[in-house]
């Protein structure tokens, strides 16, 4: 394991983070897939590199409250790098359990404590996976052999559960983890409920990056910011862990048009930067990107940051 301070910081500055100057914008595009299955309209946003040809993609998940406009500084960070990124919104936990609504935490808690709610993202996922093949809009553009999964605090429950983080009670028939998913990213990552840490992350072993930050406590739950490194702690695959000095629970979410610490910018930098040096180097074979995160991120991450790596290569 390696641990390291960094003492500076100069967001995607370093040439394997930052677009070629003369990089076009990557394609945006909003849509809304159908899955008949179970009659259920999810709405998605894509971003799509301008470079021809099949890219490495990740599926990108919303905290809860959350839409498919979060996450965005990820997205468009991760296209620029050439890693297509699709945003899913869930509906049932999703901003219609505030906007509008007298009562927002009550609306909020009983969303949280829905186990069908839970189990309709994770279909989510699998219907996005299935999906891809038969997209017009995707076709020919994805490479998958190399698909991931990130998101933000139910987001990142999503994340560790379908790379294979164990369900209290089992499965419920969905065969994690999902093979079709190589690598996760979690932003405020979830402790387990109702299992110990090491049996409930026996099976993941997936790459995954973590990022949290000293001040990631949630209300919603009680889960504290010491909490958020269990996963970490509890998996044996290949990780890396950044605790970013200061970031609170809402600094990840990027929800735009939200307001307040929600959209607040301040550790969006550094948050992409990572996930895209982490990404870059287990599919794209960026030795460079790869010997950043082993040294510590020098010159991405802020005084009073910490990163622990293990076995990236």
């Amino acid at each position: 394991m390696l641990t390291r301070r960094a003492t500076l910081v100069a967001p995607l500055a370093l040439p394997f983070l930052a677009p070629p100057a003369a990089a076009a914008p990557p394609r945006l595009l909003r849509e809304e897939w159908h899955d008949p299955a179970r009659d259920r309209r999810l709405p998605v946003l894509l971003r799509l590199p301008e470079a021809p040809g099949r890219a490495p993609l990740l599926i990108i998940s919303h905290g809860l409250g959350g839409s498919r406009e979060g996450l965005g500084y990820l997205g468009q960070a991760l296209a620029e790098a050439g890693i297509v990124s699709l945003h899913l919104q869930h509906p049932g936990t999703d901003d219609s359990l505030w906007r509008g609504v007298p009562d927002r935490r009550a609306n909020l808690l009983a969303a949280a404590s829905d186990a069908n709610r839970a189990l309709d993202r994770l279909l989510d996922v699998r219907f996005a996976l299935d999906t891809l093949a038969t997209t017009p809009s995707l076709k020919g553009r994805v490479d998958t052999g190399r698909i991931g999964i990130g998101g933000h605090s139910y987001g990142a429950w999503l994340v560790q559960h379908m790379l294979g983080q164990r369900l209290p009670g089992g499965d419920r028939g969905l065969a994690l983890p999902d093979p079709r998913l190589s690598a996760g990213i979690a932003f405020s990552p979830m402790p387990p409920e109702g299992l110990p840490p090491r049996l409930a992350f026996a099976r993941v072993t997936a790459p995954m990056l973590h990022v949290t930050g000293s001040q990631d406590h949630s209300w919603l739950g009680g889960t504290s910011a010491a909490a958020r490194r269990i996963p970490y702690d509890a998996t044996s695959g290949p990780a890396a862990l950044a605790v970013l000095e200061g970031a609170t629970h809402a600094a990840f979410a990027g929800e735009t048009g939200v307001g307040d610490r929600w959209e607040d910018a301040t550790y969006h930098p550094r948050s992409a930067g990572l996930a895209v040096a982490f990404l870059r180097s287990l599919w794209l074979g960026d030795a460079a990107a790869g010997a950043f995160l082993r040294a510590g991120a020098p010159g991405l991450i802020a005084a009073g940051d910490r990163l622990e790596t293990r076995g990236l290569g």
